[in-house]
């Protein structure tokens, strides 16, 4: 321990001091060189930040003067309502893809296009690996507008929802329903999956059950509904009506009148409501019988009939 302390001088010790100060300086300087060299650098980009921020808020505005644009040139030249959409809603994206382009060259002027393209080009696969769902939704809603197998306004079924079209956009379709609910199914679902649009023609047939007692002559019945039915008034006569037998029921021989009205749902709900008053009123002012049903139950001597039991 003396010899340790011996070596231990007063020099030393100033001397290792004094390297740990300089050391200190020495990387006291660095970082204040480096802050300084960030600070000048912020400053010299600031400008380019500015005009990139500038850029996007015009880029912003600029897309919803060219939304609207297109929204009443298409009105004026195109008829379908889908590809009104469809033209809107690309030319509002590419607005804003050729705004942002624009804003990443003003901020870093050393990036170039060429830099941009290869950039978009190397981070397209892990991007749609990332985004495949709403890629394949983006998709879908393109083809879907392009090949038009129902427009805006049709009434459909897609799945167990059934509805009226209120917007194709190029994610989702939006589908009201009756009650009045909002339902937003992927474009990648609808695109898929089997669609029963309602409102493809003019015109749906509506079947409507009806049964009567098996005493009633069938040619008397038939030409009572087949009278009956023409009265309602929103009933199509073009195609005509039909009423035809289709079966031997339990307590009633089952006939089928089938009819045309206008497709939509309201119209179908409310004609079907009319028929049925109308062929009530028509079986009763013709004595028909609409049966109810009937069940006949057998009683027997359990031991006269005792062929289950042991002697």
């Amino acid at each position: 321990m003396n010899a340790v302390s011996a070596t231990i001088t007063p020099q030393l010790i100033a001397q290792l001091l004094t390297e740990q100060g300089a050391a200190m300086n020495s990387l006291i300087q660095e970082v204040q060189a480096r802050l300084i060299d960030l600070v000048s650098q912020g400053v010299v980009a600031l400008p380019g930040f500015v005009f990139a921020v500038i850029i996007l808020l015009l880029t912003r505005s600029g897309a919803n003067l060219v939304r609207r644009g297109v929204h009443k040139l298409a009105g004026r030249t195109l008829k379908s309502l889908s590809l009104q959409s469809l033209l809107v809603q690309t030319s509002y994206a590419t607005t804003w893809v050729v705004g942002i382009l624009i804003a990443c060259i003003v901020a870093f002027p050393d990036l170039g296009v060429g830099d941009l393209i290869a950039l978009l080009g190397l981070g397209s696969v892990a991007i749609g690996f990332a985004f495949q769902d709403i890629f394949k939704n983006f998709l879908s809603g393109i083809l879907l507008l392009l090949q038009e197998p129902f427009s805006l306004g049709d009434q459909i079924i897609v799945g167990n929802f059934e509805g009226t079209v209120e917007e194709i956009a190029l994610r989702s379709t939006q589908i009201r329903t009756y009650q009045g609910e909002l339902v937003v199914v992927p474009n990648s679902i609808v695109f898929t999956s089997p669609v029963q649009v309602m409102t493809g023609n003019p015109q749906r047939r509506t079947d409507l059950a009806i049964g009567v007692d098996y005493n009633t002559p069938l040619p008397h019945a038939i030409k009572t509904l087949f009278d009956a039915a023409k009265t309602v008034e929103e009933v199509s006569q073009t195609p005509a009506i039909e009423v035809d037998i289709v079966g031997f029921g339990d307590s009633s021989i089952d006939l089928l009148v089938r009819y045309w009205t206008n497709s939509e749902q309201k119209c179908v709900r409310r004609i079907k409501t009319q028929m049925m008053v109308a062929l009530k009123q028509a079986c009763d002012q013709a004595n028909i019988s609409i049966p109810y049903p009937i069940r006949t139950v057998y009683y027997f001597d359990q031991e006269k009939y005792s062929d289950n039991l042991l002697n």
